[in-house]
């Protein structure tokens, strides 16, 4: 099974930045990385209103794979929500690391970006399998902590952590 590594964080704490900023740098290392975003909607619209694709779903088809040389996305319909393992198992198999962007609930581990300075609203004290924090306050946790532009010495902590094989 592909490992799984979740960054959680509140709103506009700087999470996709901060993804954005890492996965050049693990692929640098020579690993393959896949990431998932969860999106709390309820729904969103991945392709154009008007779009071939986007008439067929309109039309009932259960899926529509957009293709293009080089590139593959795929729209479906699903009847009830996945895991992330689920989705990992589903759609990331030949990668070295899933990396999602929310996902706070299930045993995969997790790293916490916040801006808080009371550590009694930080996700750590409320989730599961939250393995460090970024941050650039002065907390006090039992938990690695790294500040966000240490985006190398994360990268070589995530490589230690999942046991990551070139």
């Amino acid at each position: 099974m592909i490992p799984i590594l979740s960054f959680i964080g509140k709103s506009n704490s700087g999470k996709t930045t901060f993804i954005e900023r890492l996965i050049p740098e693990l692929i640098q290392k020579g690993f393959r990385i896949v990431t998932a975003k969860h999106d709390r909607s309820h729904g969103f619209d991945f392709d154009k209103k008007g779009k071939d694709s986007w008439r067929h779903k309109e039309a009932g088809a259960e899926a529509a794979i957009l293709y293009s040389p080089g590139r593959l996305a795929l729209i479906r319909d699903i009847k009830e929500e996945l895991s992330l393992s689920e989705i990992a198992f589903r759609y990331a198999g030949d990668a070295d690391l899933l990396i999602a962007e929310g996902f706070k609930d299930g045993n995969h581990k997790k790293i916490e970006i916040t801006t808080d300075l009371n550590e009694e609203h930080l996700f750590c004290k409320k989730y599961q399998n939250v393995v460090a924090v970024i941050s650039d306050n002065q907390l006090n946790l039992e938990l690695p902590m790294f500040k966000r532009d240490s985006i190398s010495e994360v990268a070589n902590w995530i490589e230690k952590q999942f046991f990551l094989k070139k």
